[in-house]
């Protein structure tokens, strides 16, 4: 991951659109080695309750974060009562490589529009759809999220990790519109505790974090309900301890140009940074609902 050097602290998006879908683009291959095969490939944080063994190797690190952001799903299902709420037309809000799209479609039969900004994610998505025969029930659509077409469509709409990279108050409007009636939104993401936390967050993942106080108002505005407020930050902070781990093991490895031994120590500062601001209530990763 890069660092954007850009200065951005008057502007109320924080990045631009080429800036995420570049982002992302040029993220795809090392996704997918670190957190492939496939065909559920993830980028998110996941549950990891305990650090890694000192010297664990990096295989065993990569399976580790996997298993990891799978048993957040399955935790996240739990909390949203998924066999009720994720059978239906559900609206997968930057949905990466499709891992989420793919889980809520094999695991409770939904039908899944997975939406992406990155035109080479849309291949991917419908590749490991096949792969995990869901072909049928995930459908990849690449566009904006606050340009998906249709009114009162979706039963749902899913955001991990991903709702950062919107304009709130203008996202939820649109889900308003986009969501039949008692339609839901489930967010799971992480959220600034503290300012000190803001840019550096935001300038290596090219976003804007939110406050939990944001999020509300904004679903308050687009007349939505709020229901679940899940703070699971204390079962996150090792996630990006064992992320640490890989990262200062990889740059270990023989062979690495200056160029990218200086993007793993970016990498290891700023997953540092992050496990500490989950420690200290800097920041904060949660998960939430709303209904309309």
């Amino acid at each position: 991951m890069k660092l954007v050097q850009e200065d951005r602290s008057n502007d109320s998006s924080s990045a631009t659109k080429p800036d995420v879908v570049g982002y992302f683009e040029g993220k795809t291959q090392s996704i997918l080695s670190r957190y492939g095969p496939g065909p559920r490939v993830h980028y998110h944080t996941g549950l990891v309750d305990e650090p890694p063994p000192p010297g664990a190797s990096i295989l065993d690190l990569r399976r580790r974060l996997i298993a990891a952001q799978e048993r957040i799903l399955w935790y996240a299902a739990e909390v949203w009562d998924a066999p009720s709420t994720f059978t239906g037309d559900v609206l997968d809000v930057g949905c990466g490589l499709g891992g989420g799209s793919i889980f809520w479609a094999s695991e409770f039969g939904a039908q899944v529009t997975a939406v992406t900004c990155a035109p080479s994610h849309v291949d991917w998505v419908e590749r490991f759809a096949a792969q995990a025969g869901v072909e049928s029930q995930v459908r990849a659509q690449l566009c904006d999220a606050l340009e998906v077409a249709g009114e009162n469509h979706f039963d749902a709409a899913v955001a991990f990790d991903s709702s950062g990279y919107l304009l709130r108050n203008e996202w939820f409007r649109r889900l308003g519109s986009l969501l039949r009636p008692g339609g839901r939104v489930f967010i799971i993401d992480c959220f600034l505790g503290r300012p000190e936390y803001e840019e550096a967050f935001n300038l290596y993942w090219r976003t804007r974090i939110g406050t939990i106080d944001e999020y509300m108002a904004a679903a308050r505005e687009a007349g939505l309900r709020s229901e679940v407020f899940d703070d699971i930050s204390h079962r996150t902070e090792h996630f990006w301890t064992t992320t640490q781990a890989l990262t200062k093991a990889e740059a270990q490895k023989g062979g690495l140009s200056n160029a990218e031994k200086l993007r793993y120590e970016g990498s290891h500062r700023v997953h540092a940074l992050v496990r500490q601001g989950l420690n200290d209530g800097g920041l904060l990763y949660a998960l939430m609902s709303f209904s309309k």
